[in-house]
């Protein structure tokens, strides 16, 4: 058995889907053409049903669907915190809908201070209108101080966990850590957002609160996953990829330490760097 194979045999078998394939050489001298098997991530929907509120469907890797469920209603302001539930359960008739149900009145999608940035995003025409979502975003607390020689250690930790991307090449990761980089939870899935929110629907659905932690990110930081960070009370956002202009301006909004890059040797802080603390030489 090959060393994919074996990957794949260890990730569960509704993410990933044996497709057949052609390769071909794309330059002179390169192998005869030959037909193979090739695994691909599995996109599905999920729907996320808010009684007496929205639907909300996403196109996710089928997998950790209940901590996408839960991270998703607390990232984008559904709920305040996990105790608002009254219930979050799968639905017996369809599996690939969870119904929720508030213990108080939910919010609507054009309330006011919610961070609403993905589903609501036909409705944010015009800079007037994205400013004011992103001036609703909460600052974060001032608790977390990591060593500089930490980013590069949980981005390969997480790194040995992303068995889906490892057997297909078509996911992304994230990781909540800990001042001493110990990984709290993490996940994997097709879409950024979707991993941030499985991790951090993983804390809550382990009793902890992510507040104060640090996520280290497979990818770029775009103004959504600041928001939702922003959301979670996560302090430092370390991640392999580039940031955009409004995933800074975000960050510096809400007093989020901003690290891209993050490589073995380097790392570049971009907004609030006095949480990163590096040992000069």
């Amino acid at each position: 058995m090959g060393r994919v194979t074996r990957l794949m045999a260890k990730a569960r078998p509704a993410t990933i889907r044996q497709t057949e394939a052609r390769r071909v050489a794309t330059g002179d001298g390169g192998e005869a053409p030959r037909d193979e098997s090739v695994g691909v991530v599995v996109e599905a929907p999920l729907t996320i049903d808010v009684e007496r509120a929205e639907s909300y469907t996403l196109l996710c890797t089928p997998c950790d669907e209940r901590a996408l469920a839960m991270g998703f209603l607390f990232t984008e302001g559904v709920i305040d915190h996990p105790d608002e539930l009254a219930s979050l359960e799968r639905c017996l008739d369809d599996p690939a809908t969870f119904r929720v149900r508030l213990k108080t009145q939910p919010p609507r999608i054009d309330d006011q201070g919610r961070n609403l940035l993905i589903v609501s995003s036909c409705g944010l025409c015009g800079a007037e209108s994205l400013e004011r979502k992103i001036s609703a975003l909460p600052a974060v607390g001032d608790s977390l101080t990591i060593g500089a020689e930490l980013l590069p250690r949980v981005r390969d930790e997480l790194r040995q966990k992303q068995q889906l991307f490892q057997a297909c090449g078509g996911t992304h990761a994230a990781g909540i850590f800990d001042a001493q980089g110990s990984l709290l939870a993490w996940a994997e899935d097709l879409g950024r957002h979707n991993a941030l929110d499985k991790a951090i629907g993983k804390c809550w659905l382990n009793g902890r609160n992510p507040a104060g932690s640090g996520v280290i990110l497979s990818g770029r930081v775009s103004l959504e996953m600041v928001g939702k960070c922003a959301r979670a009370g996560i302090e430092v956002i370390g991640a392999i990829s580039a940031p955009t202009t409004l995933a800074l301006d975000a960050a510096e909004r809400c007093d989020i330490t901003l690290c891209a890059f993050v490589r073995d040797v380097r790392a570049t802080l971009f907004t609030h760097p006095r949480r990163v603390v590096t040992n000069p030489s």
